[in-house]
């Protein structure tokens, strides 16, 4: 049997599908030409592509085991950006951890199959293989890698063929981009807690009867069956080219807006069906100011998390709807009195809003704005409230130019494969939220994603399609209209009906009564442990003192972890730094101890929950 057949038997036998896809008839660009082989003196082939080698001409299977001692000291799985011929990644699964394959050409891998028998390699090691295509799935990949990994899931290692890289420069960068990107997703989580975390905490105790008083998302699921489209109009630049279309987009499909592009159609007189609101801060209500005409206040549906800023929730909106909390605080009460519907949150209200579409229950989601990135050095569209904030605060010395310079390098700005083939400028923040789309569209294959412009990043599952496509679509603003007034109708009857509010009203008051009593407890135990590290601190403790106080410290923490409102109790414990410059471990302790315990009463809430 030829080195071809045996690894092919295996590969159908381990990696179902993987082999199909291999063989498919995508495009390759390498010719037959481009790719030639050589025997070694060490009587390995070695591989050259376009007159340049990817592996030592000498002794390429030495050359695998050496990039792979460099890494072997390391933890995690091991990402390999470059197949070859294979013998860096044979030598990394040696190692014995989790290896992620990333060949750009098909032809490539399918021609490594032909000289070396990778049989043992592919039956007895976690491999994951990204071959050919844009890249898809390699933050599924990566998920899986790190689980596999069973250390810390965040840690791995890089292996480069340099020479392949080189030759497929922006295909490998596009995706190392992504990878270190998924990489930083849970420091950007401990850095947005640690930024807004007493804000969301101050936000909901404020506005914590909103849970009783306003139904949630969950009630609108299916409003877009029977194949009724959905239109999401994120906030990019490429907004604006959607303004001759305005009334055809009302006339075709329930329109979705973010917070920031409502003002966009306030403006051209068209009333979305939905807007959506997530962000806690103040500023980003400000997206919303003169916004609310008559006609929007009737027509639009606010869609907002019960953490937002509390005014927002005040606006004049006929209808309110809420999403899940997504804070123990306020999934604690919803769990009590009335959950509400979870919706993904990939970080940015775009992520939201694409997932309050798909749960309406349609097939076909219709976007404009989702650009994620900079096309022509542009961030948003004309008149956001970014740019009207930007022009009001500028002056001689401070004009636009510094202001626009700073929004763009702030995100670690770089270059990559745009929707309409060439390149274009986003920034680390901005691709993480097109790895987060990108999982979310592979994994609801059954909704199909359309972009009517080409400006931005590439997104794999986003399929590009002309205003002509767009507009064969029936008019069924009419339909939308009914289906949504039925619908608010049979809500409000159901959700106010008398007996239902004097239940949820119970329930909301036993829940708030635990949350309030739980929250005191943790504070005044939270206090006390303040209160007994700072005595031991101030004087010397001989042993046996010093483990009376470890006991009771010990004992302190216990009762603030199990809670009754626990979960929430975790959420206001604050990231804890090691104290680096302290000698005495007892010392550290303290000191460590005390951050720990002003931190959770500094972030418990001031007011109880009225």
């Amino acid at each position: 049997m030829s080195f071809l057949e045996k690894n092919k038997t295996v590969l159908q036998q381990q990696y179902p599908g993987f082999l199909e896809d291999l063989v498919s008839n995508d495009n390759d660009e390498l010719s037959s030409e481009d790719i030639k082989i050589e025997t070694t003196a060490a009587g390995e082939p070695a591989l050259s592509v376009k007159g340049l080698y990817v592996h030592s001409p000498r002794d390429p299977l030495r050359e695998g085991q050496r990039l792979a001692e460099a890494v072997s000291g390391e933890k995690g799985f091991i990402v390999v950006f470059g197949f070859g011929l294979g013998f860096a990644a044979q030598a990394a699964a040696a190692l014995g951890r989790p290896v992620i394959i990333i060949e750009k050409h098909k032809s490539i891998f399918l021609k490594a199959l032909e000289l070396r028998d990778f049989s043992v390699f592919f039956s007895k090691n976690k491999l994951i293989f990204i071959v050919g295509g844009l890249g898809e799935g390699i933050i599924n990949a990566l998920t899986i890698a790190g689980k596999l990994a069973s250390e810390d899931e965040k840690k791995f290692s890089i292996i480069r063929n340099k020479a392949l890289m080189g030759l497929d420069e922006q295909w490998y960068k596009s995706i190392e981009d992504k990878i270190y990107a998924w990489s930083m997703k849970d420091e950007v989580n401990i850095n947005t807690h640690k930024r807004f975390g007493r804000r969301w905490v101050r936000n909901l105790s404020r506005n914590m009867s909103a849970v009783r008083d306003y139904p949630g998302v969950s009630r609108l699921v299916n409003l877009a069956a029977d194949n009724m489209p959905v239109f999401l109009a994120a906030a990019g630049p490429s907004l604006d080219k959607i303004k001759p279309m305005l009334r055809d987009i009302h006339d075709r499909c329930i329109i979705v807006a973010v917070d920031t592009s409502l003002r966009f159609f306030v403006k051209n007189g068209i009333q979305p069906d939905f807007v959506l609101v997530v962000d806690p801060q103040f500023w980003n209500s400000r997206h919303l100011d003169r916004c609310l005409c008559e006609k929007t206040r009737a027509n639009t549906a606010l869609i907002a998390e019960s953490a937002v800023y509390p005014p927002v929730l005040n606006l004049p909106f006929k209808n309110k709807f809420l999403c899940g909390s997504l804070f123990p605080l306020g999934a604690f009460v919803e769990k009590q009195v009335d959950p509400k519907g979870t919706l993904g949150a990939g970080g940015s209200v775009a992520t939201t809003a694409w997932d309050f579409a798909r749960s309406l229950g349609g097939q076909e989601i219709w976007i404009a704005g989702l650009d994620l990135a900079f096309p022509d050095l542009k961030t948003h569209f004309r008149g956001a409230r970014f740019e009207e904030r930007s022009n009001s605060e500028t002056g001689r010395l401070n004009p636009i130019e510094k202001w626009l310079l700073r929004a763009l390098r702030d995100g670690r700005p770089f270059k990559a494969r745009s929707a309409a083939g060439g390149q274009v400028l986003t920034d680390q923040r901005l691709s993480l939220y097109a790895a987060w789309f990108e999982n979310q569209f592979r994994q609801n294959t059954q909704v199909k994603n359309y972009s009517l412009f080409q400006d931005g990043l590439a997104i794999a599952g986003l399929q590009a399609a002309d205003t002509e496509k767009f507009l064969s679509l029936a008019k069924r603003r009419e339909e939308i209209d009914g289906r949504i007034q039925v619908l608010y109708s049979r809500i409000d009857a159901e959700f106010n009906e008398p007996e239902e509010k004097r239940k949820r009203t119970e329930q909301y008051d036993a829940a708030v009564n635990i949350l309030n009593s739980g929250l005191k407890g943790i504070r005044a135990s939270a206090q006390e442990g303040a209160e007994i590290t700072r005595r031991a601190l101030r004087y010397p403790m001989n042993s046996s003192q010093q483990d009376k106080v470890i006991k009771e410290l010990d004992a302190l923490l216990r009762r603030i972890t199990e809670s009754e409102v626990k979960e929430i109790a975790g959420f206001l414990i604050p990231e804890m730094e090691e104290e680096k410059d302290e000698k005495d471990p007892f010392c550290a302790y303290l000191k460590s101890s005390l951050k720990l315990f002003l931190g959770i009463v500094e972030n418990s809430p001031q007011n109880v929950l009225e």
